[in-house]
């Protein structure tokens, strides 16, 4: 396939996104692949480590091709959106969950789906140029692909702060919120690969790896939990309102393009995470509970009309401008019975 490169590499297994014209956004091809390598090498002696990486100087993987969930959402066809999802999520599992190392390389924006496959596995690398965000409830949707249990597990209140406001992270950020482990200057990646795959060993990482840049969220920290402690999207928004400091007034600005029916439900599930000692499973099921039914009844649609469409940048989001009431968020995280999401 053109757009992924699937192959071993001395004693790697080498997964290299090669779509840089689409920023590397994932498509559903490109997901079936990923999963199809992973179970291939789980259990061959001829793999020690898995290594991902992407062609282009612009992205790892900008997200998933919400194109074609858009055409078939427009079209009806729910069930492909779903279909998508559970494979999707899959595959998110299989990467936190597999038995063998698994490296990433993770260059300009990484978002969205592009969190899923580069934030899940055991050595996750930034660089000079790194981006991550999750910026789903921009378009309607929640943080997903496992991206909720990284946000619940942040520090105090910044996966609320990342998730609702669709902040993108630097190097620093990244690895103080949890979503990357290690930075590495982008100069040194072709001999840190050439290394990896040479040894089959983790331990070139380490000894490639630079101390982190400074984390400006991490100097904001107390702000943060200040203003996102409250218990529900309602309460968050009063604070950030009655908040008088430009650090407010900026989130709140942020805050306010994005979908409330989505952040509400955001807000629902990281509270949920936060209890217990959840996995990437549970974290994953949960969200599906949601993206199953973004499509029929959420902003999911509206969302990608407004941003990636028309881009004419205003969506006509549900309950804009007034709380989105309990019953709404309690329908779309709603157990899904024989239909939910089998891992």
């Amino acid at each position: 396939m053109s757009d992924i490169n699937i192959r071993i590499a001395g004693r790697a297994g080498r997964i290299t996104l090669s779509r840089p014209h689409a920023l590397n956004a994932l498509s559903y091809d490109m997901c079936r692949a990923v999963a199809a390598a992973l179970e291939a090498w789980r259990d061959t002696d001829a793999v020690d480590l898995v290594v991902m990486d992407a062609t282009g100087d612009k992205a790892f993987c900008a997200g998933g091709d919400i194109a074609e969930l858009y055409d078939h959402g427009r079209a009806g066809n729910f069930a492909y959106g779903q279909q998508f999802w559970r494979d999707e999520y899959r595959m998110n599992a299989a990467l936190a969950d597999y038995p063998k190392p698994v490296v990433s390389l993770m260059q300009g924006f990484t978002m969205g789906g592009g969190v899923g496959l580069g934030c899940h596995g055991s050595h996750r690398v930034v660089g000079d140029s790194s981006q991550i965000a999750m910026p789903e409830c921009g378009i309607g949707l929640i943080p997903d692909v496992g991206g909720s249990l990284i946000l619940a597990r942040a520090p105090g209140r910044l996966g609320d702060y990342i998730g609702l406001s669709c902040a993108r992270l630097g190097a620093g950020d990244a690895i103080h919120a949890g979503f990357a482990d290690h930075f590495i200057p982008q100069e040194h990646w072709p001999e840190l690969i050439a290394e990896l795959e040479t040894s089959g060993q983790t331990d070139a990482i380490t000894r490639a790896a630079q101390p982190a840049p400074p984390s400006p969220l991490a100097a904001q920290q107390a702000e943060i939990d200040a203003l996102f402690a409250g218990s529900d999207l309602a309460a968050i928004l009063d604070a950030l309102d009655s908040t008088d400091s430009v650090f407010a007034r900026d989130t709140a600005k942020k805050v306010g393009r994005n979908s409330p029916l989505a952040m509400a439900c955001t807000v629902a599930i990281l509270r949920q995470l936060r209890d217990g000692q959840p996995t990437i499973r549970d974290a994953l099921k949960l969200e599906y509970r949601y993206t199953s039914r973004a499509t029929e009844l959420g902003d999911f649609l509206e969302g990608i009309r407004a941003q990636i469409i028309d881009k004419d940048r205003s969506p006509r989001w549900l309950y804009a401008g007034q709380d989105v009431p309990q019953d709404a968020v309690a329908q779309m995280l709603a157990p899904l019975g024989d239909q939910g999401l089998t891992l």
